[in-house]
């Protein structure tokens, strides 16, 4: 029992938290001013229909209690949105100017519709309403939480995880995104568009804009280079390496790297890495094959006589790359396998 004390109040340590009450008119024209960022890979999720837009923004003039907006301080004094990106998005949709609509791709302003409460407003946007009414909605405070600058990331990718409640649920990439910014995340990005790793792996169309094309980016560094600390969670271990690469990485040697094994890769094996009759690429087997012909190529073979269209089938590699294979021992032993069939 002691030892449970003891690590609820160790990490309950780690959270500090503010809360404040800010007017419609403050938050709007927080974003405008940079200084409450709503990242692209929140931007890219504003889906709420105009029936969920236009009751939101009737709870606001009705001054019914909605659910607090979360953010992460960072160093700088800004702050980065971790939860609400349809309440926020929403209330530049319709309070916001035409400059903050175009930022997040808004062409026109949010005209009501669907309302009950107030029936009147329906049809209305915000300039139809009477000067007073606009006052008093643009006044009307929201509660914030903050999550402060003294959390570390980690902690930060968990309650961006915990929190991430909206309409579209981020991926854990996409939370990383957000998270773990810089010249890292930016290099991941830019591989992921590159075409031979494209035509390496299968995808579904839903799955090409979710990040997980830079999560597989993210895979083959990190198994490529600290797969002999892997444990058996995934999502720590991405999230480990990611920042570390953040703070070191050598972007030239890796880029190299990268764009001549797909190159090699996408000649070996013209319709991508998969298993039998599978049209999507198995994330263990990426790992397994990415990898063993990555360290393959920096031992100099260029993938082409080793035969792999005929082993990824084999029995052994299915055994090492099936479900629950997710531990040390089976990590290290598909990507050695992989190698050595490329050596061979």
């Amino acid at each position: 029992m002691k030892n449970i004390l003891n690590q609820l109040e160790q990490e309950r340590r780690k959270v500090d938290f503010d809360t404040f009450d800010i007017s419609v008119k403050e938050l709007v024209s927080m974003v405008e001013q940079g200084i409450i960022d709503i990242a692209p890979e929140y931007q890219r999720q504003f889906r709420w229909p105009v029936r969920n837009q236009s009751r939101f923004i009737e709870s606001v003039y009705l001054g019914i209690p909605v659910p607090s907006l979360f953010m992460a301080a960072n160093k700088d004094g800004s702050w980065e949105l971790i939860d609400g990106v349809q309440r926020l998005s929403t209330l530049i949709h319709y309070a916001g100017s035409s400059e903050q609509r175009a930022k997040l791709s808004m062409s026109t302003s949010l005209r009501l519709d669907h309302l009950e409460v107030l029936s009147d407003f329906n049809a209305s946007t915000f300039d139809d309403v009477p000067s007073t009414l606009r006052l008093k909605f643009i006044l009307r405070p929201l509660k914030v939480t903050t999550l402060s600058d003294k959390s570390d990331l980690k902690v930060r990718f968990d309650l961006f995880e915990r929190l991430n409640t909206g309409g579209v649920k981020l991926t854990d990439q996409e939370i990383r995104a957000c998270v773990y910014r810089g010249r890292f995340n930016e290099f991941l990005s830019d591989l992921a568009q590159n075409e031979d790793f494209s035509a390496c792996i299968n995808l579904t169309e839903a799955k090409e804009h979710d990040g997980t094309k830079e999560e597989f980016v993210l895979r083959f560094f990190a198994y490529l280079y600290s797969r002999d600390i892997f444990e058996h969670s995934v999502v720590g271990f991405l999230n480990d390496y990611m920042a570390k690469a953040t703070s070191e990485f050598n972007y030239r040697r890796n880029r190299e790297l990268f764009e001549r094994t797909f190159s090699l890769l996408r000649r070996a094996i013209p319709e991508g890495i998969r298993r039998g009759n599978r049209r999507t690429t198995p994330a263990n087997l990426f790992e397994a094959v990415s990898v063993g012909a990555a360290l393959a190529v920096q031992n100099g073979s260029d993938l082409q006589n080793s035969g792999i269209l005929q082993w990824i089938n084999d029995d052994d590699l299915t055994r090492l790359t099936s479900e629950a294979s997710n531990n040390r021992q089976r990590v290290l032993a598909r990507i050695q396998y992989c190698y050595d069939k490329f050596v061979r």
